[in-house]
């Protein structure tokens, strides 16, 4: 983009400066500290010219917004057209405290569900199972059997709302009570719009939220894929989640690689799977964090549209131009939220937000104020949407496409980033593979490592975090907490008891046994799914089924 002969010219100019008014300016003024860091740690230069982007090539490198390489954008007008769908995550206790939650966010403005299942849900369990003893209903709703999603999602017009649901091992099955739920409403699978979460790899990288081991959960993963391809084309049916593996302590290179990494994995079992790699790619979508450094974040989007192009265009030969875009929802960064001084996360998520959407975000959440405490209350989760709906219609920042795109900064660190991204490719691939450098504790242990290092950053005082050791106080804070139902967990298991006593035992038995064979067998489970939920077969029953038959994991000891 630029002249030689020019970049030659500022080289000197700059040298200059740097003698006579910077070593002024320093002389007088001394900079505040001797390093400035990323939230990676990755060191920040004192100024960015375009000597730091010498080589970018605008066609090649940013393109124009909604054409390959998608580095500007995934549309060509973005929020000028269409703002971002703001996607609440909520849930908690029984399914009609969800489901009041819903109506009410929907009242204020959002566009689009999100659902949280408890973990006992997450894990396979029915809620009154004796290994859910105590988890009911604390970090989400409590799913086990389809009368719960009956309920879940009473009175909301499914043909209408987008619903995202962040679940992966049983992901197959509480889809499977979506699509049941839905037709009893009226509503067709082909009509039904949505996201399920369902990536099985960062659960073995960071959440270890996994039931089976990683090849029969591949197997899942890639049924629910060939399924929704042929039957529900406009589910996404994988969000691929770089979100986990950030909250458990990454770099933002470390989210980035490790999450498009899985994404081509999973593009490998589609494919293996026979399937055509445009029949399914344009349904692919991804979870990013925000996290607390504004421009770092953005970086980090840009890179991946232009990364996630490359790869499905050079490498995996897509011809569709829609298999090259990476579409993605966002979530500001639940890591970050402090107890202490509970009112300055809003200023954080609102930080985090704006860059979110500065990246060209499809979809955003916003963590509420109390996140660090509890469950969020309607208060703090209605302000929460509020920053969301602020950005949109106060800031101006959706009045233009890629506003930052050509800062010499954003385009540095946007290159940074990617050739990051490049190095942990090579690595992965050096090992094998996504699956055996699980088995080997790679991702683990860079994870592992850059935790460490930001947490010996907050200690030494390196890294300040205002309220915690940075402008402490002593007072405790003093916030209104959420308050569930008392009386939900006896609730919820009468209704579980009903269920079991008055549905039709021998078809209960037909679709176990028909489970069972679809799980020994090679054929897509996903049609005996859909049979078990519409029997009402409860989620532990069938991943009872499943886990007889795919085997159990646990992490090697040596991790």
């Amino acid at each position: 983009m630029y002249e030689r002969k020019k970049l030659a010219e500022l080289n000197d100019s700059l040298t200059l400066w740097e003698q006579n008014n910077l070593k002024q300016a320093l002389s007088a003024l001394p900079e505040r500290r001797d390093q400035f860091l990323t939230t990676s740690s990755e060191p920040i230069n004192r100024l960015y010219t375009p000597a730091d982007v010498a080589d970018l090539d605008y066609e090649q490198d940013l393109g124009q917004p909604g054409e390959y390489p998608y580095t500007r954008g995934v549309h060509a007008t973005l929020h000028r057209s269409k703002l971002w769908t703001m996607r609440m995550f909520a849930g908690f206790g029984t399914a009609e405290e969800t489901n009041t939650r819903f109506k009410y966010l929907l009242s204020q403005g959002q566009t689009g569900l999100s659902i949280a299942f408890d973990l006992a849900t997450l894990m396979g369990y029915d809620s009154d199972a004796p290994a859910a003893e105590g988890e009911f209903g604390k970090c989400g709703v409590a799913v086990s059997s389809l009368k719960d999603m009956e309920i879940l999602l009473e009175g909301i017009p499914l043909d209408k709302v987008s619903t995202s649901m962040t679940i992966n091992s049983p992901a197959a099955i509480i889809w499977a009570m979506y699509i049941a739920a839905a037709e009893k409403q009226g509503v067709r699978p082909e009509q039904l719009r949505g996201t399920t979460q369902n990536d099985i790899l960062k659960e073995f990288i960071a959440q270890k939220e996994y039931i089976f081991p990683p090849e029969p959960s591949m197997r899942l993963v890639t049924d629910t894929i060939e399924f929704g391809t042929t039957t529900l084309p406009q589910w996404n049916t994988i969000s691929i989640s770089g979100y986990h593996i950030r909250e458990a302590g990454s770099t933002a290179a470390q989210e980035l690689a490790f999450t498009l990494a899985d994404g081509m994995e999973y593009v490998r079992w589609g494919i293996q799977r026979g399937l055509d790699v445009d029949e399914f790619a344009p349904r692919l979508s991804f979870f990013f964090n925000a996290h607390n450094d504004f421009f770092e974040e953005i970086a980090k989007y840009r890179a991946a549209r232009r990364i996630w192009a490359r790869e499905m265009k050079e490498t995996f030969g897509a011809k569709n131009p829609r298999s090259w875009i990476l579409r993605f929802h966002t979530q500001t960064a639940g890591v970050s939220l402090t107890a202490q001084q509970p009112e300055n996360n809003v200023v954080r998520v609102a930080l985090q937000a704006l860059a979110a959407v500065l990246g060209g975000t499809q979809s955003l959440h916003t963590n509420s104020l109390d996140e660090a405490l509890a469950l969020p209350s309607e208060h703090a989760v209605t302000i929460a949407l509020r920053t969301q709906q602020i950005i949109a219609e106060e800031s101006g920042v959706t009045n233009t496409v890629d506003p930052l795109g050509g800062s010499f900064f954003v385009e540095a660190q946007t290159n940074h980033i990617e050739a990051q991204a490049y190095d942990y490719f090579r690595r992965i691939e050096s090992l094998g593979g996504v699956l055996p450098a699980i088995e080997k504790g790679f991702f683990q242990s860079e994870i592992s490592d850059a935790a460490y290092r930001y947490q010996r950053e907050i200690d030494s005082g390196l890294r300040k975090i205002v309220g915690v050791n940075a402008y402490a106080e002593e007072k405790a804070p003093s916030i209104p907490i959420l308050a569930m139902d008392p009386q939900g967990y006896e609730r919820q298991v009468a209704r579980l008891k009903e269920v079991r006593a008055t549905r039709d035992s021998g078809r209960v038995g037909q679709a176990l046994d028909h489970l069972r064979l679809a799980c020994a067998g090679t054929q897509n489970t996903m049609p005996a799914i859909l049979d078990a939920v519409r029997a009402y077969c409860t989620l532990g029953e069938m991943i009872d089924v499943m886990r007889k038959e795919l085997g159990t994991y646990e992490e090697p000891t040596w991790i």
